[in-house]
Order: C-alpha cells, then sequence, then structure tokens
C-alpha cells in the first residue's frame, strides 16, 4: 500500500524526520511481525489456555531487552517500558492486545498459515492485535536505549477476552491497571480498508451479558398434560415471549436486545420431561439499560412461570459494559493517524457506528479514560465477506504495520499530538 508521507503543509523538517525515522523503523519489523501473526493463527489457543502464545511473546520481548511478567495465572503479560529519569508516580501510558482465539474451524483452505488446531481459529483477529503491541514493543525497546522515549508505557498482552468473565479482570486484579493514565486499543474490523481506522466518541460496544433459565417440574405422561407441568410448552413460551417483554418494559433508546442461542428439553415424543432450559445473551446499548436488565429479567420470569406452575432458577451471568470512548482520547488517535499518514486521502473514518458485540476493553476504562479504534483490514476492492466469528475470516497483513505505527506515534510523540 502506497502510504502518504507524514509531513503536511506547514510541517517543519525537524517534525517530519522523527516521523520518517519511525516508519523506515516499522516497516523493518513489518516481515518479522507478520511471520509472528502467521505463527499464532497457525496455533490458535482458547482463553485462559494461551501458554505457547505467551511463551513466544515473553521470550521476544526479553531479548529486545525488556522484562515482561506473567500473569498469575500462566497466561497474558505485562510488560512496563520505562525511561531512565521517570519520575515516581508518572502515569503510564498503555496499550491492549487480547491474545486468545476462538472455538470454531478455520474454513480457509487457500492460505499457508491455516489453524492447524482443529475446532480453534483466530477468526476475530487477536493474533493481529498481539503481534501490534509486540512491534510497539520493539520499537520502544530500542527507544529507550536511544532516549527517544520521554514517559513510561505499560504493554498489556491480555488473555481470556472472549469468554465470560473475560481477561480484563485476570489483568487488573494483577494490577495491570496500577498507575495507569490512559489505556488505547484497535480491534480489526473487516468493514474498513487497510490504511484506515474508524473512530467514535462515546459507546463504539455494547454490554452483553450470558444467561441460563432452568425450569424443573414433576414430569409425565404427555397423554395428562393437567395433571403435571408441560415444561416444553413453558419454555417454548419463555423463548417466544421474554424477549419482547423486556423490550417493553425498557427504554427503546437503550437498544436492549434479548436473544437466544440455546433450548434444551425432552427425550422421547410422548413424556413430558422434568427439565428444560433456554440460553442467550442480552446486550444493551447503553448502561442504565444494562443494569435494568437482570432485574427486570427475574420479575418477568417469574410471571411466566406461575402461569405454567413452573419452578425456575436464572443464572445470569454479567459480562461487560459497552466500551466508552473518551473524547479526548480519540482525539489524541485521531491526531496521531493524520500526523502518522497525513490528510490527503480518508485515513480516519470518524463517527463509525457502535456495534452489539461486547468487548471487555471496557472495564480497562473503568479504571482510566481510553479508547478502542477499529483498525482497517479489508484490502482495497476486497469484495468478499470476511466478517468476525466466521471460519473464512482473515486480513490484508498491512494493517499491523498501521497498527504499530499508530500506537508508536502515541507513546512517542504524545507531547505533540
Amino acid at each position: 500500500m502506497n502510504r502518504p508521507e507524514p509531513a503536511q503543509p506547514g510541517t517543519t523538517l525537524a517534525a517530519a524526520r522523527p516521523a520518517a525515522e519511525l516508519r523506515d523503523r516499522v516497516r523493518r519489523l513489518e516481515p518479522e511481525l507478520i511471520a509472528f501473526r502467521r505463527d499464532l493463527h497457525r496455533h490458535p489457543e482458547l482463553g485462559r489456555q494461551e501458554f505457547r502464545t505467551t511463551d513466544l511473546l515473553r521470550d521476544r520481548l526479553v531479548a529486545a531487552g525488556l522484562e515482561p511478567r506473567v500473569l498469575p495465572g500462566g497466561t497474558g503479560l505485562l510488560v512496563d517500558v520505562v525511561p531512565a529519569g521517570t519520575a515516581p508516580g508518572t502515569e503510564f501510558l498503555a496499550f491492549r492486545a487480547d491474545i486468545d482465539a476462538l472455538p470454531i474451524d478455520d474454513a480457509k483452505s487457500d492460505v499457508p498459515y491455516r489453524s492447524t488446531v482443529p475446532g480453534r481459529a483466530h477468526a476475530c483477529g487477536h493474533d493481529v492485535h498481539t503481534s501490534v503491541v509486540l512491534g510497539l514493543g520493539l520499537v520502544l525497546a530500542e527507544a529507550v536505549r536511544t532516549g527517544e522515549l520521554r514517559r513510561p508505557v505499560r504493554l498489556v498482552f491480555q488473555p481470556a477476552e472472549e469468554v465470560m468473565p473475560g481477561g480484563a479482570l485476570d489483568v487488573i486484579g494483577a494490577g495491570g491497571m496500577d498507575g495507569v493514565g490512559r489505556i488505547f486499543a484497535v480491534h480489526c474490523d473487516p468493514k474498513v480498508e487497510v490504511g484506515r481506522i474508524a473512530l467514535r466518541v462515546g459507546a463504539i460496544t455494547s454490554a452483553c451479558d450470558r444467561l441460563v433459565l432452568h425450569l424443573d417440574g414433576p414430569g409425565g405422561h404427555t397423554a395428562r398434560p393437567h395433571l403435571t407441568t408441560d415444561l416444553v410448552t413453558a419454555i417454548a413460551r419463555m423463548a417466544a415471549d421474554l424477549p419482547g417483554a423486556l423490550a417493553r418494559r425498557m427504554d427503546p433508546r437503550w437498544g436492549v436486545s434479548l436473544v437466544w442461542g440455546r433450548i434444551t428439553s425432552g427425550s422421547a415424543p410422548n413424556v413430558i420431561p422434568q427439565h428444560a432450559e433456554l440460553e442467550g445473551t442480552v446486550r444493551c446499548l447503553e448502561l442504565d439499560g444494562w443494569r435494568e436488565a437482570p432485574d427486570l429479567l427475574h420479575e418477568l420470569i417469574a410471571k411466566l412461570a406461575e402461569t405454567y406452575r413452573a419452578k425456575w432458577t436464572l443464572d445470569y451471568h454479567r459480562g461487560v459494559p459497552p466500551v466508552v470512548n473518551e473524547a479526548v482520547s480519540v482525539a489524541r488517535l485521531e491526531a496521531a493517524m493524520t500526523a502518522r499518514f497525513g490528510q490527503g486521502g480518508a485515513q480516519v473514518v470518524e463517527g463509525t457506528e457502535q456495534s452489539l458485540g461486547g468487548e471487555d476493553f471496557s472495564w480497562y476504562l473503568e479504571h482510566a479514560p481510553g479508547a478502542l479504534a477499529r483498525l482497517g483490514v479489508r484490502a482495497p476492492g476486497d469484495t468478499t465477506v470476511r466478517d468476525l466469528h466466521q471460519g473464512r475470516f482473515d486480513v490484508d497483513e498491512r494493517a499491523i504495520g498501521v497498527g504499530v505505527e499508530l500506537f508508536a506515534a502515541l507513546a512517542l510523540e504524545d507531547d505533540r499530538i
């Protein structure tokens, strides 16, 4: 990809020189980072099982002269990069990458880096996120030696983003947000062309919780449903009625969505079962809706269960609140992107839509301001649909260098943007 030169009209040669030097540094690293991403793609690991991934990251960072700390669970890393003479109490600028894969098959057959593990695939771009923050670490390791780094930086390689509760809570519990003043992350976006990022002030993802509804009754013969509890009908009515009832009891501007993914009951056509289960997710655009949903669901389930004389329990698992991007952090991302890649093209897509997907980066923002940017990974002119969480998902690997340069600009030039 032909990237615009960083110098803009009115930019001094003194300001343009470090930009060109950083670009050359990142370009030298790109082949290694692409190879690293492909290695991770071939060997995906699920949440809190990322031992090989953690070992690879630790070994490379140690070789660069850094001192990574493995999280107490044995997967994931924290890496502090602190320039000499840093005053005690100076806040860290943090960058997060998630390192886990998904429990789905890799459906690609035309690439040499296809997953070698059945039922496991990097189908959400976490291998790209990891390679970006690794590349940032390698750039900063050199910047410490040359005296270019002027503020402390923390790299967060987080396990288990795809599970609930997410690995962000592991990081926070291990002190990963202690002393952090601001935090950034990127997430691959197959709708955005490589070389661009998409930004949004405010909520960019949604809250997401998981719930399992259990219904119980004495069971019986299908010839005499009036003498027992017809759990199949009861669970079917729960599945059909609860989403609409919840939506009508909540402010529609909150964007609450209850969707079922599993319903289980019975084993024979003439036997009314003793147990039934319904499992799904609740997603909310706004924090207010996220806070109210559990209590309201308990109320609605109780009324429906009474109608069918069913005993019930609800396992409601809090997932993540929305990722709410702070305005100052978004402005810094935009300024860094413009400084690195110029104003001649549409390098920044503003006002990107809020997703109903959940992201546990939101937990970090409970402790410090920050922002999540969507990193373009679609090759120019490519019309193939490679959506997130699909077995065919893939990226234009030039996005790695874009991400490294964006983050390096924030870390090295934060006082100039």
